[in-house]
């Protein structure tokens, strides 16, 4: 029975440098095909050495930093309430959902019978907006809640 052969550590090291640092040519991020056509190796051997190290290049997070000269003490601020919280500090934390899509499918759904699924359609209709504010009373564990149509100050 022969082994699999053994990829050198340089060129495992440049296909983790090459996913990690370089875009190849006319494509948004790297494919197992067009990287092993690269280096010179098997597909699923690419496949394998992106598995090994956490690699998903088809995969992309996006972030925003804020623009806020003060966000550094704002930040270390409120994550100090959660770590070292004084004696006695309770931390709420409160939100809005503005504008929230009032939807509602085109045709209503079929309830499901002996050997069907319950049905419904793919597509919505648009009703506008709603704005949703809603609080957690942690005592009780009762939510609090207000749909209101508009998004103003005296709401």
């Amino acid at each position: 029975m022969r082994s699999a052969p053994s990829i050198p550590r340089e060129a495992i090291a440049e296909i983790v440098r090459l996913t990690t640092q370089e875009k190849p040519a006319n494509a948004t991020h790297w494919s197992t095909r067009s990287m092993a056509a690269v280096v010179g190796i098997s597909d699923s051997s690419v496949l394998r050495i992106w598995h090994a190290h956490g690699l998903k290049p088809d995969r992309i997070e996006s972030f925003k930093l804020s623009k806020d000269p003060n966000f550094g003490q704002k930040l270390e601020a409120i994550v100090g309430l959660y770590l070292n919280p004084e004696d006695q500090t309770i931390v709420l934390c409160v939100d809005k959902k503005g504008q929230v899509q009032a939807l509602d499918r085109t045709q209503p759904d079929l309830p499901m019978k002996s050997g069907r699924a319950r049905t419904m359609t793919h597509d919505y209709r648009r009703h506008g907006t709603t704005t949703l504010f809603a609080a957690l009373n942690a005592a009780s564990g009762k939510v609090i809640s207000l749909c209101q149509q508009r998004l103003r100050h005296q709401e």
